[in-house]
This record gives structure tokens, sequence and C-alpha cells, in this order.
């Protein structure tokens, strides 16, 4: 039997010397291993790390006209957590609801309707502004480790508070910078959403990640961390309790996730001090490194996490996704729902590495 494997191995290093030497493809196709999706990685184009660097991200509204300068005075209800300068009365963060929801805690919740052959429900939920104190940083990476630190422990807080309600099922908080990734407004602020539906893409995140686990009885994500911690070709950053790394299927160039080291289904099992300075550290790190090394590029961070109702979800690992807006769909993307990345991950990687913070 060894003397067939040893002959195997010599077939196989053949085999694989042959293909080197092939003309490489001009794109390679890779798949995710959660959702079974597939990207691809178009090598042909052989676009350089600086090519991505863009104008700064735009905003529509000037400081002057800016309706989060003076919330109140704009407008926006008492908030709801705020929280102070050190030694001040003057304060850092606040957190209202937005003046034009998506959803709204009014009425009854998940009444299913029928319009012919569709459902609907109405939209029951909560959406809601974490507005910072400018002081004209219009970029989250301006502002240091600590008070990122207290941005982490609002979401935490307003995520712990809204996962007790009744009729909440999912809830998302992300934050978009720059016009063409679907902000508005340049003073910095994130949003949260509670919704009484878990959305498709979470469910498919979970259905994969269950699917492995009961196939091998591990969570698939720790495999990715373990994988990438020891090929450390795609690793941008890690500290204690997080590690920042560009994914080996990335939908869009310089794609970066961060995910806690300690498996934790559920953003809401984030709640030592410590843990949330790490995490802050290591978002900030993230956004500097895009900041500049791509010009301040427009790009959507969002946080993956269990669902808050129902069900046991320990195959699960919560984690932050990091999204350039350097690329749009056109009508591949949009006809195929296949996405494509004009760099290979590992070469952003290595670019977001060298970045000096």
């Amino acid at each position: 039997m060894s003397n067939i494997r040893c002959l195997y191995c010599v077939l196989r290093k053949k085999q694989n010397k042959r293909f080197s030497k092939t003309k490489p493809s001009v794109s390679e196709l890779r798949r995710d291993i959660v959702s079974g999706d597939w990207v691809v990685i178009a090598t042909g184009r052989g676009k350089r790390p600086d090519a991505f660097k863009s104008k700064p991200a735009s905003f529509f509204h000037s400081r002057n006209t800016c309706p989060f300068e003076d919330p109140q005075s704009s407008g926006h209800e008492q908030p709801m957590l705020k929280y102070f300068k050190p030694q001040s009365n003057d304060w850092f963060l606040q957190v209202v609801p937005n003046k034009f929801p998506a959803f709204m805690s009014k009425g009854v919740c998940q009444v299913f309707g029928k319009v012919g052959p569709y459902t609907t429900t109405n939209g029951y939920g909560f959406h809601e502004l974490f507005i910072l104190e400018d002081h004209k940083r219009y970029a989250l990476s301006l502002y240091s480790k600590d008070e990122l630190a207290e941005l982490v422990r609002a979401y935490h807080e307003r995520f712990s508070a809204l996962s007790e309600e009744d009729c909440i099922q999912y809830i998302t908080i992300f934050h978009n910078h720059g016009r063409e990734a679907g902000s508005s407004i340049g003073h910095p602020h994130s949003q949260l959403i509670a919704m009484p539906v878990v959305p498709p893409d979470v469910s498919g995140s979970l259905n994969g990640s269950k699917r492995h686990f009961h196939e091998t009885g591990q969570c698939v994500h720790c495999l990715m961390i373990e994988f990438e911690r020891k090929e450390k070709i795609r690793i941008i950053f890690e500290n204690d309790a997080f590690v920042v790394f560009a994914p080996f299927v990335s939908r869009a160039a310089f794609e970066m996730r961060i995910f806690p080291k300690k498996h934790q289904s559920s953003f809401k099992f984030l709640s030592e001090k410590e843990d949330r300075l790490h995490l802050a550290e290591a978002l900030r790190t993230a956004l500097i490194k895009l900041y500049k090394g791509l010009n301040d590029p427009p790009f959507n961070f969002f946080i993956h996490t269990a669902p808050v109702a129902g069900g046991e979800y320990d195959h699960y690992h919560w984690h932050i996704e990091v999204v350039p807006k350097t690329s749009v769909w056109a009508g591949f993307e949009l006809g195929t729902g296949i996405e494509i990345s004009a760099i290979e991950p590992e070469k952003a990687a290595k670019f977001l590495r060298k970045i000096k913070i």
C-alpha cells in the first residue's frame, strides 16, 4: 500500500508540474464553501492594486446643511441612547429613530396576507441611526480605537435590547460610506434595522454552515479561520481576539472579513470591554488601510449574525463583511448572479498588509 501511495505522489507531482507550465487562464472560478455561490476572479484583466484608487467618496449634503450636526434641531426624536465625551457635557454619540424608516414599530407584527399567488406581511420593525459627533471627521477611519469601541458598545447595546422584542427575528447593523455606497449624508453614521423575517442571504449562509456542521461536526467558519491563519497569504491583520482577511472567494476587489477567533454564533455574545476594544482595533485597521491604500473609496460594512429568535445556531459564526464599491453590477452579474472580482484576493491582501497605519 505504501508503494502505491508513493507512486501516486510521483504521478501527482508530474501532473502538477505539467499544469504549471500551461498558459494561465484569463480567469478562475471559485466556489464559496458556505453558500455554494460561484465567483469569477478575473486574473486575465491584470489590474494592479493602484488601479483601484478612486476619487474620494462623495456625498449629497455639505456640512453646512447636514441634518446630523444637531439631530434634534433638524427634527429627530430624543435619543434612546446617548454617550458623552469624557469630562464633558457634549455628546459623542447618539442613537435616534430614523426619520424615514424602512420598518416601523407601530401596528401589529407579522399579519400575513395574500395578493393572488403572492404573500405579504406588514413592515413591522425598528430602524435606528447611530450618529457620531463629527468634528470634521467624515470617515470612521479618522476616529480613534477608543472612539470606535464606544460605537461598537452602542451597536451591542441596541442589538441586545431589540433582540428581546417578540416580533423581531433578525437584526442587521450596517454602515454606508460615500454616495456610491448608498450614503446621502457625509456625517458619519451607522444604521440598525430589526425586522420580522430572516433575509434570504442570511438564510443561505445559515443553511450552508448547518449542512457543513452536520456532515463534519465542525463550524465551517472556524475551519476557514484556521486555514487562513495557517496559509497567511490572505491575512491582513489580527490581534488576540479578531482576524481580518481577504476571503478566498471575494465577491469584490479588496473585500475583507473580520471574524472573532473565539467561536460565537451571535453578535450578542460580544460583551466584554476588552473584546470591544479588539474589535474596534480590527475594524479601524481595515478601514484605515482602505482609506490610505485606495484613496478613501466608497464602501459598505455590515454584521452577519445568527437570528435573534428561535432555533439553535451553534453551527454559525458571526462576522463583519467590509465591501468596497470598486465596480458596478452589469449585465453578466445581473443575469447570472455571479460576481466578478478584477484582482486576486491574495494580491489585494498583500497590498493592504503593506499599508502602514
